[in-house]
């Protein structure tokens, strides 16, 4: 895949998660999308927003009805593909309390997580889902697939989310 297929866009607006991960956030979330695009086969642009359980909660509040924080939310892009340009996949947010909070339950690096939550939201961002037990068969694997190619552990041998069908 060429590196002109793609762009990703960090920012960070809690300081925190600076902090808290070995490695530059965006740094992080780049690799993470890297590999899941080229595992996916599904190049374009990603913007990705660190922040807190507060912008969390009012993100999920709007777009999801949901009055709570959570640890990743995708939004997907509706806008048309621009001549000559990646196609805009979508926006992904991260909340650093939660994702924080939930690595430490599991007992996970929290780069393992974080990787985890962004493929885990860009792959939601290209159609994948986890609602039905069918989708979850697809989406699961290729996020263990993806990570596997990073290094991490597959999230779904132990744990919370072992045996599958991650909530939210």
């Amino acid at each position: 895949m060429s590196t002109k297929a793609f762009v990703i866009d960090a920012r960070v607006s809690d300081r925190r998660w600076n902090e808290a991960l070995k490695r530059k956030p965006g740094t992080l979330a780049a690799k993470a999308v890297t590999e899941a695009m080229k595992v996916a086969r599904k190049p374009g642009a990603v913007e990705i927003l660190f922040t807190d359980d507060a912008e969390m909660r009012r993100l999920n509040r709007q777009w999801r009805k949901l009055d709570k924080p959570t640890d990743v939310l995708s939004f997907p892009s509706e806008g048309p593909k621009i001549p000559g340009q990646p196609k805009r996949l979508g926006d992904i947010a991260l909340g650093f309390e939660t994702a924080l909070r939930d690595a430490k339950a599991m007992n996970r690096a929290f780069e393992a997580h974080v990787s985890h939550l962004v493929i885990h939201g860009f792959l939601h961002l290209v159609g994948y889902d986890h609602i039905k037990r069918e989708d979850a068969a697809v989406m699961e694997p290729l996020e263990t697939k993806i990570l596997a190619g990073l290094g991490w552990p597959d999230p779904y041998a132990t744990g919370p989310y072992a045996g599958g069908r991650r909530k939210g």
